[in-house]
Parts: structure tokens; sequence; C-alpha cells
């Protein structure tokens, strides 16, 4: 099929979705539970809204980060994954992650489909004072934001039409998956007792994860092999992205609770309270190192914070959220100076940062978790949220690995040479930030650059197949 006749076929399909809805049967109602609480409702509507926020954020976060002649294709990934995936989980996305389980390993296809069954009424077991449809809403925000995390690894040389298509096959087949494994009341980790409040597993691990293996596919950029300095685009972007994530975070963390409750106060406090220690000793470790105190380090110390606290959020004091995000800050620092050091091309350290600062949230959980963590003398958590990350880590790795092996086969990952040296921005999307795209150094004096050492230079991967 050429690529003309598949995009027809896209077009076609979408279109056809909101017939097949009309036609399909009603299918089985979901039970349905005690009636809404509006105080929990106002709360889970803002909350959602919230989390929705952070994507638009991360395209800042990501499109300052990057060379001024991929800041539009960076920050369209991010945004493109909202409308992709809102479809997405409307369709099967969400029953696949909620729908009735098989063996608590993924949901019915068949339980929503479509949207199937999904009302305003609550649930008595995943959503016991809001309506399903809430429910449902909250969620799909995680499921954007996902794979929108992933594409800083691949930033500056991922074909945008592969993207997508690996983005619908991630959703689908390890995100959905591990959301029934953590967050439905049949998942088997959830039945293990692992705790996850917000994410952890789910989002950042994952994405991290994933993002590893994307970097290993898709090879080395033309500009990393030739050890070329790394020069920010635009540092007031990452600002500006890093408070529109703190900002929707709030809902990210303090919306899991699912109500206007307590639970709900204390996430508010310890996201922000991790957020800004991990800050702080970001910075402090890079004063330690001998470098200035750069916006672009406390940006990400604050994000990495934010990472470290969402599995915890809930269930630790604040006492317990400086610890875990100045840890969570000092471990992504030691690991992103050592995947410097390498001849890894993770391009904007998804790995480092999401990936190990997720990791080290979920420990830490075990350990501060004020039912049945280390300090309080329980050791089983531990060992349970251990296995747990060794089981996630296999399966996203190699699954990632798979599928992106497979979109590769469909649709070439990476863009030719010439494409990636003129900037995805021209080549993928015939635009640019600059009135004339050959002169990308006219917005250097109102960049905020900072360069990066350059790397050892190695051959590029051979197992992405670049074309124009």
């Amino acid at each position: 099929m050429s690529k003309r006749s598949f995009k027809w076929f896209l077009l076609v399909l979408l279109l056809s979705l909101g017939p097949l809805a009309a036609v399909l049967p009603a299918g089985s109602t979901p039970p349905e539970g005690q009636p809404a609480a509006a105080g929990d409702v106002a709360w889970m509507l803002t909350a959602t809204g919230l989390v929705l926020l952070m994507t638009p954020g991360l395209s800042f976060f990501y499109g300052g980060m990057v060379k001024g002649k991929n800041v539009i294709s960076t920050m369209l990934q991010s945004f493109i994954a909202m409308c992709v995936i809102s479809v997405v989980w409307i369709v099967v996305g969400f029953s696949l992650a909620f729908g009735d389980s098989f063996h608590g390993l993924i949901g019915s296809p068949s339980s929503f489909l479509m949207w199937r069954g999904v009302g305003t009424a609550t649930h008595p077991a995943l959503s016991p004072t809001i309506p399903l449809m809430l429910f449902g809403l909250f969620q799909l925000k995680f499921a954007i934001i996902t794979p929108a995390l992933i594409t800083g690894s691949f930033a500056e040389r991922v074909r945008f039409s592969a993207y997508i298509l690996f983005m619908v096959l991630f959703t689908l087949l390890i995100y959905a998956p591990l959301a029934h494994w953590t967050w439905h009341p049949e998942g088997f980790l959830h039945r293990w007792g692992v705790l996850v409040f917000a994410c952890g597993t789910v989002v950042h691990i994952a994405a991290g994860v994933s993002a590893l293996s994307a970097a290993l596919v898709l090879g080395r950029r033309t500009a990393h092999v030739a050890s070329e300095a790394h020069t920010p685009a635009n540092v007031p972007f990452v600002v500006l992205g890093t408070g529109m994530l703190w900002f929707g975070w709030f809902g990210f963390n303090a919306g899991s609770a699912l109500g206007a409750n307590g639970t709900a106060i204390t996430a508010f406090l310890t996201t922000n309270t991790a957020s800004a220690s991990a800050a702080l000793a970001w910075l402090l470790l890079d004063s330690l190192r001998g470098r200035k105190p750069s916006a672009l380090a406390a940006c990400i110390g604050a994000v990495v914070g934010l990472v470290a606290i969402t599995p915890a959020a809930g269930y630790v004091d604040v006492g317990a959220s400086i610890v875990i995000g100045a840890v969570g800050a000092i471990t992504s620092n030691v690991a992103v100076h050592i995947k410097t050091k390498s001849t890894l091309d993770d391009t904007l350290d998804v790995f480092p940062c999401h990936g190990v600062g997720g990791l080290v949230g979920m420990l830490l959980t075990a350990v501060f978790a004020k039912e049945g963590g280390v300090i309080h003398g329980g050791f089983r958590l531990l060992g349970y949220h251990v296995l747990a990350l060794v089981v996630v880590s296999a399966f996203v790795f190699v699954g990632s690995y798979a599928l992106l092996k497979l979109v590769n086969l469909a649709l070439p990952l990476r863009v030719s040479r010439g494409s990636e040296e003129a900037g995805l921005d021209i080549s993928q999307h015939g635009e640019s930030i600059y009135e004339d795209s050959s002169h990308e150094d006219m917005a250097a004096p109102l960049s905020g650059r900072m360069s990066i050492p350059p790397y050892d230079p190695v051959p590029a991967s051979r197992g992405v197949r670049p074309r124009d």
C-alpha cells in the first residue's frame, strides 16, 4: 500500500467510527454504585483539566531543549498525542485498561467498546463517588502524556507518521495492560498490594524504559556521532513548560485520590514539596561539580522530583517527600552524567530522568509508606515493589523494542540524513520558527543557550531504515 493510499485508509477509518458506534449493540450495563458526590465531581473535573494541561507543558519543556530547527516538530509530537490517544481511548483503550479482567492481565475489549456503558452513574469498584465517564476522562489524560514523554528520546530524528503508528500500538499493547495490572481491582499488581498512587510503573517507568529501547533502535543523531555540542533553542520555553507541568501535576497526583478529601490534600502537599526539594538538590549537586546554577538544571530537577513523588504522593508524609525528591534528583543527575559519557543518544534524557526517577520513587514508596513501609517495620511491600519493577521493565523494554522494529517494517522510523540535517520542522512539517530557515543563528541572542559537552563518536545504528 502506498503512503497516499494509507492516508486515505486512515481518513475513511476515522470517519467510519461515528456510524460504527451508532450500530453497535448496547452491550451489558456496568454495575451502578451510590449517587455521585458533588464535591468529588467538581474536584475531579478540575483535576482532569489540570492533567491535560501537562501535555502542552511538556511540549514547551521539550521544545525549548531541542535545536531551533526542531522546535515545532518536537512540540507537535506532544500536541498530536492529545488528538490521537483521545480517539484511541474512546474506541477501545479504556476498555482494555479497565474492562472486565482476563486473569488480571488485560481488560475485555468489548466491555466499553466505543465508550458503550460509560455513563454518568458511579461504578462501585472503579469510581464509587464520581461518574464512570469522568473517571474514564481522567484516566485518558494519563494515557495521553505517556507516549508524549517517550518522544524526548528520539527527538530530532523520528519520522512523524511512524511515531503516530508507534503511539497507537504502544497505547493498546503496552500502556493499557500496565494500567490494568496496576489500577484495575483485579489486576495482578494490584492484588499483590503494589502501591502506585498516581503512576510510577504505568507512566514514568513505562515511558523511560520505552525511551531507552527507542534510543537503541533509532540509533544516534548525525550531530551526536560528530560530537557536536547540543544547544537548547529556548530556555525560557523550558521554564514555562516546567511551570505548566508543576501546576498540572497537582491534578495528576491530588486527583488520583478520586475525590475532594484528606488524601488529595496530602498528595498536593507532598507533590509540591518533593519538586522543590529536587530542584534544590539538582542545583546543589551541579554546584559541587563546579557548574553555575542554571535555569535548565533547576527545571529538570523540579520535574524529576515530580516524577519521583508520584507513586508515593498519597501514601507518605511531607518529611518523606523531601527525601524522595532529593534522592530522586541526585540519582537522576548521576544517571544523566553517566549517560553523557556513554554513546547512548537519548536526546532529552528521558530514561535517566523519568525511568530512573520513577524507579527511585517506586522503591522509596515501599520504604516510606505509612502502611507497610520499611521504616514501619515491613519488608514484604519492598519485595513486591522490586518484583513489580523487574516485571514491568522487562515487559516494556521487550514490547517497545518489538513494536519499534515492527513499525519500521511498515514505515521507516527515521528520517533521511538530509532531512535530519535540515531539521524536522522543515523536512517533516514545512514550518520554521525562523523567518529565513537558513539562518538558525539569528535567534541566538534571545535563546538563553547552554552548551552540553560533546560525546565520543561511534558508528550510527544500522537497525533503522532512513528515507526521505
